[in-house]
């Protein structure tokens, strides 16, 4: 009786530690969603946004918002959802995350070669970022049981699964990190170079566009470590999975689902609301006002 009754409840244990898991990755979706519509929409009614260079963060913010909605649609009581959610999320946030080094790149390409060629590579980014994202899904399809969803639909039981999930999503997700680090790195040198040159020959004008370019690096130097902050407990916890199967521990899958669902919201506040989109943000303001002197007066719209 005593170990039938333990059973029952480590059962329904579980059972609460999913329910409250499935609310803490549905609301950490929901405000990634919401912060990533908000930058597909600025983009759409903004047209002098749509330069390449934000036309890059667009992408990303398509990225994250559809991961973000099949993350919130999907769910383990049903196999087609379970299906749905497993592989579009998969598909959307490694797409995110190689938008991310598409970025990099043309940071890189522009501040530190000095390169004006940048928009050429657009073709080429969609063939790798959709490319790689498609060839990474198919791939960890191998080996994985979609007919019977287990707990939880990001969670594949065989071992086989289990590393082809490292494989297919961690390696490309920290090669990025990577390639990120190095390349603000790379900026970040350069930028300090030209300071001291600039020093050194008294140059004040360049001196004040280097220390403009260095106050915006500083934002962009932040950029690696939202991967980072958003999959580092994802990444633990999976190499925990891997090594101790079948023993989870909640607060480490807690703190997991709820950093993981948040990288759309880290990314349109980092990416998205720069200077460019609160400039247009505000002129758009600046066309509705109300009369001066006129308490209680409607609010006016310039033609």
């Amino acid at each position: 009786m005593a170990p039938a009754a333990a059973a029952s409840a480590a059962v329904s244990q579980a059972l609460r530690d999913r329910d409250i898991l499935d609310a803490v990755g549905t609301a950490a979706a929901a405000l990634s969603l919401a912060g990533s519509s908000f930058i597909v929409l600025c983009y759409l009614f903004f047209r002098e946004l749509r330069k390449f260079s934000f036309k890059l963060v667009f992408y990303l913010a398509v990225s994250d918002m559809f991961c973000s909605l099949f993350t919130i649609l999907g769910g383990p009581s049903n196999s087609f959802y379970c299906f749905a959610h497993d592989y579009s999320a998969h598909f959307f946030c490694v797409a995110s995350f190689l938008w991310t080094t598409t970025i990099a790149f043309t940071l890189h390409r522009t501040v530190v070669k000095h390169k004006t060629d940048v928009e050429e590579f657009g073709s080429i980014f969609h063939l790798y970022v959709w490319g790689t994202s498609l060839a990474t899904t198919v791939l960890r399809s191998i080996g994985s049981d979609n007919g019977r969803p287990g707990t939880w639909c990001w969670i594949q039981q065989g071992s086989m699964a289990k590393v082809l999930h490292l494989i297919t999503f961690y390696l490309p997700l920290w090669g990025a990190i990577l390639y990120n680090g190095f390349t603000y790195y790379e900026v970040n040198r350069m930028l300090n170079n030209a300071t001291r040159m600039a020093v050194g020959i008294s140059d004040r004008s360049n001196q004040s566009d280097i220390r403009a370019d260095k106050k915006a690096f500083n934002r962009w130097g932040y950029y690696p470590l939202i991967l980072i902050g958003s999959w580092a407990f994802a990444t633990i916890n999976r190499l925990y999975d891997f090594a101790n199967p079948g023993h989870k521990i909640f607060w480490l899958s807690f703190l997991d689902v709820g950093f993981a669902g948040l990288m759309g919201l880290f990314n349109s506040i980092a990416y998205g609301l720069n200077s460019s989109v609160r400039r247009a943000i505000s002129e758009r303001l600046d066309f509705c006002s109300y009369p001066r002197g006129l308490k209680g007066a409607s609010l006016h719209c310039q033609d």
